[in-house]
């Protein structure tokens, strides 16, 4: 008999996050799992660290979802300063309620998002035997690095490094199971726990299919949204879509754009942000591109998909490096399911494999302009195609589907079940 067969064992699972639920990644890339996996059966406690501005604004929403889910929420405020004592205090506060909570509850199982979670379920496995899924969303400790967080020429942060790279490793041995945003990454995490990955799986960055549905939104809304933001119906709309920090590399994409305009002189470049676009105006300008050009919105996740809605093309550059073979960008799924062709970069997680089996957009393998204008080529021959729209939609729903990353954390949770003593 499938141990999960029966809704009525109502196993109670501890889920620890360290990003926040009022954060866009909690809304896209927590709560939808646990909503989904909460249908199955699953009763959650969820611990999450919630920044303040965010948390004032959000909490009422997340409350309504967790509720309607039967999902009970444990918030914590997220400590920023000062650097390395905020994250030992969170820690604390963390392992305080994680340890409250199984008293309390008994989990069947403890699931951790990433590295600092990972390390409370690690210690609860340690002292319960409860079954510990470690969820590991990328590289953690060399993306600190790599990301230019911590400089490993302060004795401080040359400590901290070595001391994660040690909790690393007891992390990927100690864990129940393992979930991998890439096949790309299995190689070196098996390298690094040595052993070999029976108790790995992959669930890539998923996304709600029924909410990034371009069928959803129709032409007059689609044209409102570009009225709204001064489009003009013969214009070309390139999208950039989320942060412009750390890893994202807008002096490249305005590179692109740059050729783009020369070949495409309607076209107009929008950037979806929460940020500042002071940095990005500044850029523009050294490159001498026409600043009305450039239009900025920032968007909730509810309307986010009408504002897509109006672009011929969409880009997004990743600083290439060793730990972003873990990452899988959220905005690769949403983007696919609604329907829009993407120039993008090689050397990020699974990302070249995908686009280029599939024909799903262009892969830059070198940031220059014998490169950017195939791409060019590539996002005007993909714009004539009467389905395309419709099939790169179906690319994004077999790869990024909620509904089949929910089926594969089921079967994660089934596997990990096994391991309740």
């Amino acid at each position: 008999m499938d141990i999960l067969a029966n809704k009525k064992l109502n196993h109670k699972i501890l889920y620890i996050s360290y990003d926040g639920m009022t954060d866009h990644l909690g809304q896209s890339q927590v709560l939808p799992y646990l909503c989904g996996l909460s249908k199955k059966g699953f009763q959650f406690d969820l611990i999450s660290f919630e920044k303040p501005e965010k948390f004032i604004v959000l909490k009422d929403v997340i409350s309504k979802i967790c509720f309607d889910n039967n999902i009970n929420w444990h918030p914590l405020t997220y400590t920023k300063k000062p650097p390395v004592i905020s994250t030992l205090y969170d820690i604390l506060r963390m392992k305080r309620l994680a340890k409250q909570l199984h008293q309390s509850n008994n989990y069947s199982i403890v699931h951790c998002r990433s590295y600092i979670p990972g390390m409370i379920g690690r210690n609860l496995k340690k002292h319960t035997g409860l079954p510990f899924i470690f969820d590991m969303r990328g590289f953690w400790v060399d993306e600190r690095v790599e990301g230019k967080i911590w400089n490993l020429k302060n004795p401080l942060f040359k400590f901290i490094y070595t001391f994660f790279k040690k909790i690393e490793i007891g992390l990927f041995k100690d864990a129940d199971q393992i979930v991998s945003l890439t096949n790309a990454a299995i190689p070196t995490i098996n390298k690094i726990r040595s052993s070999e990955n029976k108790n790995i799986t992959v669930i890539p960055c998923c996304v709600d299919e029924n909410h990034f549905n371009f069928k959803n939104i129709s032409i007059t809304e689609s044209q409102k949204v570009k009225t709204a933001l001064g489009f003009s119906n013969s214009d070309f709309i390139l999208t950039y879509l989320g942060s412009l920090s750390t890893w994202y590399m807008p002096e490249k994409m305005l590179d692109f754009y740059n050729i783009l305009l020369q070949k495409i002189p309607d076209a107009k470049f929008l950037f979806i942000t929460q940020e500042n676009p002071q940095p990005i105006i500044n850029l523009a300008i050294q490159k001498r591109i026409p600043t009305s050009n450039l239009v900025f919105k920032s968007a909730h996740r509810s309307n986010l998909p009408a504002i897509l809605s109006i672009s011929d093309s969409t880009i997004y550059f990743i600083t290439p490096s060793f730990s972003k073979i873990a990452s899988s960008p959220t905005k690769k799924a949403e983007l696919l399911c609604m329907g829009i062709p993407s120039v993008c970069n090689d050397g990020v997680g699974d990302t070249t494999q995908i686009m280029e089996t599939n024909y799903a957009g262009f892969v830059c393998r070198n940031f220059n302009e014998s490169e950017y204008l195939k791409a060019i080529d590539f996002l005007t021959s993909s714009l004539k195609k009467p389905d395309e729209k419709e099939r790169l939609r179906s690319i994004g729903i077999n790869y990024f589907s909620l509904e089949k990353g929910v089926e594969k954390y089921n079967r994660v949770y089934e596997l990990a079940l096994t391991a309740r003593k």
